[in-house]
């Protein structure tokens, strides 16, 4: 039976439009209790201190800083969340600054033309990923509520006080262990800031541990996947467990690549968990070439890696692992990575392994920040940035309901309803618009019955702790952080604001979904994901020059694959969520997602090539024909370009 290709599937059926079935989708898992509880001891805590020190709008401006931390405190490992939390923090800090000394030394037109031009650069910076896309929003946001918020305290100790509050948040999660982290870690976890000495290691309590929290369970996860994915061969379901098998490779890496306490790894427990990852590599590339086999794999094959991933989990030895048959070049390659494996879990210390992380140069980045998709997203942010930020300027200067002391909350809204990683833009104004509602009557009931400050102080508590809950739906964390900032705000000395806060989204609301749909000058609809596909296109051609022309240098092929797979599925994220646009801007994604179920076709044959090459040293024409045809469909479509390289269909080592 031939092999099922995901662009022969007929396209799901179905009864609601897609944007509407976005706003209606929430995620499922089990609760981050741990998250949770940094949650709670964020905010709440520093408000309280600042409030009994006399200093409550600090308090309200630190609790801010922890706030952001909290909405960016996804699961991950610890090193990873340094450069996840401290890197917008940064940023905010910086926008609190500014807007503060020129909110009160420019003129309102001035200041309106400076917001539009840090939107366009923040839109810019928000094109690198989604560190990148937080630290455009804190930045803003900070810009926003510097310039409007009236507070007492100079810049400088706005910025210091929403620093404290990140750092606080920061400081909880690398100091409170996750339940599940400490697995087999009380024999060989590792120090912060102390050589590992085999003697103090063997004495009760000798060590400080700075525990594993994510990266253990990471590339346990990658294990687990390589087994799915040879359960699914030869089934409907192996594309899926091949993307899945993507994003646990993609999860690893970035646990495993963030900041170190030292140059090297500090300990021999870090250093084996990076071998095991690198012992992955070349499972995964075995697992998906059976995979693209078509075949089904007995179920002997996938024992190994799910073995693999229990000792992984418990740090603990792996036992015997069941040998695949080796009939065909991909379960030679399974075999032969298996037995690789289980020598490196056998170690006593394992090497560093090379994480094959994803040191993207400044100048790529450079290219990104300013290239299709850094200018149309841009664009768009100081469209709707400046747009708000002008309205709300002018309904406070003129004073056209009241006295209008937080014109700052329309274009803040404005940059989290632009934001294009929170999904479609008519999901996101739908479920910003109902969160904000629901909120503010909450907030608006509690205020009515709670006793000030504490009840205050409370509330924030409480809202912090539920915001890693509630963040499975953009209309559940915006109601949770519309009653912590109404709070917030009232704690600060200000009176009740729901009915306000409720007016200024729906005004920003109707603004986004306006200037969102606006054609923008010099842009063409869709350049930002045939931008995301021509980097998948070039990173294919990288990984197929490399496979056929030096297919020995292993490492370099397993990163090259890793980093083709990668910018795969961010152009895939792209074009899924544009898709569920509304017609005006769903129609550029048009065409799209078959070109990028191309590319993927055309990297799963590159790595079943390179397995085959492995083995026999040449290609058969049964891989030349499929990358001559995948190539040629590529080419056909012209949303990308990606040829075969001339005199390497005859490739042999």
């Amino acid at each position: 039976m031939p092999r099922p290709r995901r662009d022969d599937w007929s396209p799901v059926t179905r009864a609601v439009p897609p944007w509407l079935a976005h706003a209606l989708r929430a995620q499922r898992g089990p609760v981050p209790w741990s998250a949770v509880a940094r949650g709670a001891l964020g905010g709440g805590p520093l408000l309280l201190a600042a409030v009994l020190a006399g200093r409550p709008t600090l308090g309200v401006v630190a609790a801010i800083g922890a706030m952001f931390a909290g909405i960016n405190d996804r699961p991950g490992s610890r090193r990873a969340s340094i450069g996840r939390i401290g890197g917008p923090a940064l940023a905010g800090a910086a926008g609190l600054i500014t807007g503060t000394y020129t909110g009160a030394h420019v003129s309102a037109v001035l200041l309106t033309l400076l917001l539009t031009v840090l939107g366009l650069l923040a839109g810019a910076v928000s094109a690198l990923g989604p560190v990148g896309s937080s630290v455009g929003t804190q930045l803003l946001v900070g810009a926003a509520v510097g310039a409007g918020m009236p507070l007492p305290e100079p810049g400088w100790q706005r910025a210091l006080a929403f620093l404290a509050g990140a750092a606080w948040l920061l400081l909880l999660r690398l100091a409170l262990p996750t339940p599940g982290s400490l697995a087999g870690d009380s024999r060989s976890g590792f120090r912060l800031g102390f050589r590992s000495d085999s003697r103090l290691g063997s004495l009760p309590g000798s060590r400080l541990a700075f525990r594993f929290d994510g990266e253990r369970d990471a590339v346990a996860g990658v294990y687990d996947a390589v087994a799915a994915l040879l359960d699914a061969a030869g089934t409907e379901s192996a594309l899926a467990r091949r993307a899945a098998l993507t994003a646990a490779l993609d999860h690893a890496q970035d646990a495993l690549a963030g900041p170190r306490l030292r140059r090297y790894a500090s300990s021999s427990a870090e250093r084996r968990l990076h071998a095991q990852y690198a012992a992955a590599l070349p499972l995964a590339e075995a697992a998906t070439a059976l995979a693209w086999a078509g075949d089904p794999v007995p179920a002997r094959a996938a024992e190994g890696p799910r073995r693999l991933a229990t000792a992984v989990r418990g740090n603990t030895p792996t036992g015997p692992l069941p040998a695949p048959s080796r009939t065909v070049p991909a379960l030679r390659a399974l075999d032969d990575a298996l037995l690789r494996a289980a020598e490196a879990f056998d170690r006593g210390d394992g090497d560093d392994g090379d994480l094959h992380s994803r040191n993207r140069s400044r100048t790529a980045a450079l290219r990104t920040v300013l290239g299709a998709r850094g200018r149309e997203y841009g664009m768009r942010v100081a469209l709707c940035f400046g747009a708000s930020a002008a309205l709300a300027q002018a309904l406070h200067h003129t004073r056209w309901y009241g006295q209008h002391e937080h014109w700052y909350w329309l274009p803040a809204t404005a940059v989290f309803l632009v934001k294009p990683d929170l999904g479609p833009l008519a999901s996101r104004v739908l479920s910003r618009a109902a969160g904000t509602v629901l909120g503010a009557l909450l907030f608006a009931g509690f205020a009515a019955v709670l006793p000030r400050p504490e009840g205050l102080v409370a509330l924030v508590a409480v809202s912090g702790a539920l915001i890693p809950v509630a963040a499975r739906h953009f209309a559940a964390q915006t109601a949770v952080v519309t009653v912590l900032v109404l709070a917030l705000v009232m704690a600060g000395g200000e009176p009740q604001a729901s009915v306000g806060r409720i007016g200024e989204t729906l005004l920003a609301c109707a603004v986004v979904l306006v200037a969102g749909h606006l054609p923008l000058p010099g842009q063409h609809g869709g350049a930002a994901i045939r931008a995301r596909l021509a980097e998948a296109a070039g990173a294919a051609q990288a990984y197929l020059d490399h496979v056929l022309g030096d297919p020995d240098d292993r490492a370099t092929r397993w990163a090259l694959r890793c980093e083709a797979y990668r910018t795969l599925a961010e152009a895939r994220t792209a074009i899924a969520l544009a898709s569920a646009e509304l017609p005006p801007l769903a129609r550029h994604a048009h065409g799209t997602d078959e070109t990028a179920a191309t590319l993927e076709l055309l990297v799963d044959t590159i790595t079943a090539c390179a397995v085959h090459l492995d083995d026999t040293g040449h290609l058969d024409p049964h891989h030349i024909q499929h990358l001559n045809e995948l190539t040629a469909r590529v080419r056909a479509r012209g949303d990308a370009v990606v040829r075969l390289t001339p005199g390497h269909d005859r490739a042999v080592r």
